[in-house]
């Protein structure tokens, strides 16, 4: 068990992934200041309206983009390892906890059609409809190709299960299942929006 500090946000991070900050409330002041000096890590979980999630990823600060005269910060974190909370402990101005830190348990490798799967969900996931670019392939020499898929969602209740999954193989096949559907659905919305305003009100001709 470690005790950390927490950081309650509305938002879902996962290994690797970067998170900019900005910090204004004086109990994070605080805490930064203490994660700074120490170089240490802090627990980001997922903050829902019926109180926080109970596994979250560790963030380090890569660096401080900006420092305000009344103490506020810019900066930049990335996303470091899984772990899931135990106690809290609320003896701090910001809230801390005990966590015990967790890997993958099934060291499986990806199947073949799996992976060809997954490289067409990172695809249709990364490509921007409003700007006409190449895609980057997975690195799937990184054996988390799930963690980098998962940054596209913008579903946190899927991005929580891709986070507590303990089982790449397991995670993919999520996402490949989850995907269609997602992207389906941001399709509809990005068409509504662009259809909306044709539907205004004309004056009629006569």
């Amino acid at each position: 068990m470690e005790l950390i500090p927490l950081f309650p946000l509305s938002v879902v991070l996962l290994p690797s992934m970067p998170l900019p900050l900005h910090i204004f409330e004086e109990r994070y002041k605080e805490m930064m200041s203490e994660i700074i000096a120490a170089k240490g890590e802090f627990g980001v979980v997922f903050a829902k309206d019926d109180g926080i999630v109970n596994i979250g990823c560790t963030a380090t600060v890569e660096r401080v983009m900006r420092r305000y005269d009344d103490g506020r910060l810019d900066l930049l974190a990335i996303g470091q390892r899984r772990f899931q909370i135990s106690s809290l402990d609320q003896e701090k101005a910001f809230l801390r906890a005990e966590v015990e830190f967790f890997n993958d348990d099934d060291a499986r490798e990806v199947p073949i059609d799996l992976r060809q799967r997954a490289t067409a969900a990172y695809k249709d996931l990364a490509t921007d409809e409003n700007e006409s670019r190449s895609v980057i392939e997975p690195a799937w020499e990184n054996t988390r190709i799930s963690f980098q898929l998962a940054r596209y969602i913008d579903d946190f209740d899927k991005r929580q299960t891709v986070l507590s999954l303990r089982s790449e193989v397991e995670r993919l096949e999520f996402l490949v299942r989850v995907i269609p559907e997602y992207v389906a659905k941001r399709e509809r919305t990005a068409l509504a929006k662009r259809v909306g305003p044709l539907n205004g009100h004309a004056k009629a001709s006569h």
